[in-house]
Formats: structure tokens, C-alpha cells, sequence
């Protein structure tokens, strides 16, 4: 009973400082904080899965992000006819033929019994001679195709909603074969590797033109909600809003951002209501043990290396759908944004600060530690203002002033120091 009292105080005071956002600066800056605070929530309970119940050293959660934003371009972008009549079926078949490449290889490596490496490698590097002959000359036909505002293949032209799940499919996909190859190493190692794997996935999507434009980004992501200039052209909405007292165009902002925090907390409340099944359920108390005792679990005939390949798989995909939706948020995917060692560190906060193990204490670590990096920044402007007011002007106080912009980092590596000392366990302690 004391927790919970303690986790509705904590969320309440949150919300007290979502509030006093919108008293102070304005509705539209605290819907937006709520809404990415619901995304960067997501993110954190899909991390806490991984770190809380296995004690999986992940630093890659920016990676599965991104396969989450390159979901929404593939799932809700329109197709580029003109792109796949010049190359797009030529790229389809290179992928195909490089399967076919890698699937012999295995054969080769399996069933063969002589000369089965040299046979292998020419597998292989003939394939990929062949593979690179087709793949260039589609990609040079695509690209080619309206570079400024196109150049890639376009999507399926689905509903952007189902980019959701696929995003979190996508982001299964590769932690299956992330984790197939890194879960036998030794947590450090296993760090390095999903960093490593994580700049190899956003450096594709920056060069890879042909899917997603690259660093040109693409733009005009269809939404699941109104666009506001159509709320602004609707007469009736336009009645409502004056008759609320408020300007047509700040009520369209405001209501968009509504229906987009509407949609958050439905997908936010659904995976913590699955996550806390898992860790009440018997696989959940199995995982904890893994996690306290791999040796002793393991005695007991536990498979730990599938185990551990199991909740990785679970929380990349919750990564990955909190990467479509972020897209989806933005409306664009902007693969140069995506920085894997600055913004793992700030969920890897988030869950600590919140406090891992806990589903509910990673929820409040989201939305507290995104409301700190937002606002951080401006009110450190604002005390350096205070602090220098009654110094002249000179190269010291444009100095200290021009410091603010480095208050974020600071303050979070202040916040996880103080909770680590006073809270090592975390704001709401796993129990």
C-alpha cells in the first residue's frame, strides 16, 4: 500500500508538471511533452523488459527505433510506380538472389565434406559480384527517378496505423538474428555489439537512398489523425472552437495533439497491461531467477540462452512500435536523428531513475526524464539570466549564458547520481 501511494504521488506530481507547462508556456508545448513522454514511456518499458527481468545489457535500442520509423515509410508512404517500373523489381530480385546466395553457402558448409570451406567462399564471393552487378543498376534506376523529392521506392500505401505492429515485427526480426550471434557474450561485450549493430542499421538507412531517401529524409508521412488545416477549413469545428473562446488554428493544434496522446495512451496501456501479466505469470518469475542466478537456473534445466532470446525479442518490438510511432508523430523519418550513444544513454536514465524491474516505475522514469530534457533547457537559460543580471556585459556572462545549452546533459547526469545515492533501487523499486 505504501508503494502504490508513493507511485500515484510521483505520477501525480508529473502530471502536476505537465499542467503547469501548459499554464506557464502554453498547451501545445505540454501536449507535445505528453506525447513524447507516452513514446519515450514505451521505450523504457520495452528496455526495462530486457534489463529489469533478464539483466540484458542492451545499448542499441536506437537501432530498433529506427526499424520502427522505416516501418511507418514502407507500410504508409504511397508507392512510386515510375521508381519500380526502372529499378525496383531489379533491387527485389538482387535481395532474393542474395538469400539464395547465403541459403547455398549453408548447404555447402552442412553437407559438404571436402573442400567444404573453399567451396563456400566462392559460393560467396561469387554471389556477391553477381548481387552487387544487379543490385547498383536498380538502385541507379531508382535514385534516378525525381531525386528531389523522391528517388526511393515508396511503400505499400497501407493505413499508417499498421505500421505499428510491423514496426515492432521488424524490430523482432532483427534482434532474432542480433540476439542468434550476441546473447552467448559476456554482458560488456554483448553491449559493444548491440551498439555496433545499432550504427550499422541507422547507417544504412542514411546511405540506402532507394529506401528511405537517406538523409534527404522523407517527408508527408499520412497520419492517423486529422491534418489541421482541414480542421481549420471544417465550419463546424471551426463553430466549436470559437464557441470554446479559442482560435480556430491553436484549437486544431491542440485537438491533433489530443487525439495523438488519445492514441498513445490506448498502445502505452496495453503493453503495461501485458507486461505486468508477464512478470506476475510463471514465465516472469522464471525470467527474474534467470537473472538473479543464471547458474543456479540452469541446474534447475532452465534454457537460459533461449530464455534471454525470448524477452530480447519482446522488447526490441516494443522499441520498435515506439519508433513508428514516433514517426507517425513527426509525420517524417529523419535517419540522421536517430543517435544511438546520446538518446540510449537518456532511456537507459529512464529506466534506472525510474526504477528497473519495476513496469510502473519505468513508465514514470519516461515521462519525468523526457519532461527534464525538454524543459531543462530553458528554465537553466532562465536561472543564468537571474544569476547574471547584475553582471556587465562582457565575454563571462555571454559565456555562462551560452552554457544553457548544455544544461540537459548535465542535469540528467545530476538526477542519476542523486537517485543512485538516495534511490539506488530507482523512484519506484521493483518488489
Amino acid at each position: 500500500m505504501r508503494g502504490t501511494m508513493r507511485g500515484a504521488m510521483l505520477f501525480g506530481l508529473v502530471a502536476l508538471m505537465i499542467v503547469a507547462t501548459g499554464l506557464m508556456q502554453s498547451w501545445n508545448s505540454a501536449l507535445l511533452i505528453l506525447n513524447m513522454g507516452l513514446v519515450s514511456a514505451i521505450m523504457s518499458l520495452g528496455l526495462n523488459l530486457q534489463w529489469g527481468f533478464a539483466g540484458l545489457l542492451n545499448v542499441g535500442v536506437m537501432g530498433f527505433v529506427a526499424l520502427g520509423g522505416l516501418a511507418a515509410v514502407l507500410v504508409g508512404t504511397a508507392p512510386i510506380p515510375e521508381a519500380w517500373a526502372a529499378g525496383g523489381w531489379r533491387i527485389v530480385a538482387a535481395l532474393i538472389f542474395a538469400g539464395g546466395v547465403i541459403a547455398l553457402a549453408a548447404v555447402a558448409l552442412r553437407r559438404l565434406t571436402r573442400y567444404r570451406g573453399l567451396a563456400t567462399l566462392a559460393i560467396l564471393v561469387a554471389g556477391f559480384f553477381v548481387y552487387r552487378w544487379i543490385f547498383d543498376g536498380g538502385v541507379a534506376a531508382v535514385e534516378a527517378i525525381n531525386p528531389a523529392s523522391a528517388g526511393n521506392l515508396g511503400g505499400l500505401g497501407l493505413p499508417i496505423l499498421m505500421a505499428w505492429p510491423v514496426g515492432g515485427l521488424l524490430a523482432a526480426g532483427a534482434a532474432w538474428i542480433i540476439g542468434k550471434t550476441a546473447l552467448g557474450l559476456r554482458s560488456d561485450y554483448m553491449a559493444i555489439a548491440t551498439l555496433g549493430i545499432a550504427e550499422i542499421i541507422i547507417a544504412v538507412l542514411k546511405n540506402e537512398d532507394w529506401l528511405t531517401r537517406g538523409v534527404k529524409n522523407v517527408f508527408g508521412i499520412p497520419r492517423p489523425v486529422p491534418y489541421e488545416i482541414n480542421l481549420q477549413q471544417s465550419a463546424s469545428f471551426v463553430e466549436r472552437a470559437q464557441g470554446l473562446g479559442l482560435d480556430p488554428v491553436t484549437a486544431s493544434t491542440l485537438w491533433v495533439k489530443t487525439l495523438y496522446a488519445g492514441l498513445f495512451t490506448v498502445v502505452l496501456v496495453v503493453l503495461l497491461v501485458l507486461a505486468q501479466l508477464a512478470l506476475k505469470s510463471p514465465w516472469g518469475r522464471m525470467m527474474r531467477a534467470i537473472r538473479d542466478n543464471e547458474t543456479a537456473a540452469e541446474a534447475m534445466g532452465k534454457n537460459v540462452t533461449g530464455r534471454h532470446l525470448q524477452i530480447f525479442i519482446l522488447g526490441s518490438a516494443i522499441c520498435g512500435i515506439a519508433g513508428a510511432m514516433m514517426t507517425t508523430l513527426d509525420s517524417q523519418l529523419t535517419p540522421a536523428s536517430y543517435q544511438p550513444l546520446r538518446y540510449t544513454f537518456l532511456i537507459w536514465v529512464m529506466v534506472i531513475v525510474g526504477g528497473s524491474g519495476n513496469n510502473f516505475g519505468a513508465v514514470l522514469g519516461g515521462f519525468l526524464i523526457w519532461f527534464l530534457w525538454v524543459q531543462v533547457e530553458p528554465m537553466g537559460l532562465w536561472f543564468l539570466e537571474l544569476v547574471t543580471s547584475g553582471m556587465s556585459d562582457g565575454p563571462v556572462k555571454a559565456h555562462l549564458l551560452d552554457s544553457a545549452a548544455h544544461m540537459r546533459l548535465l542535469t540528467m547526469g545530476v538526477v542519476l547520481l542523486v537517485v543512485l545515492r538516495f534511490a539506488p533501487r530507482g523512484l519506484l523499486p521493483e518488489r
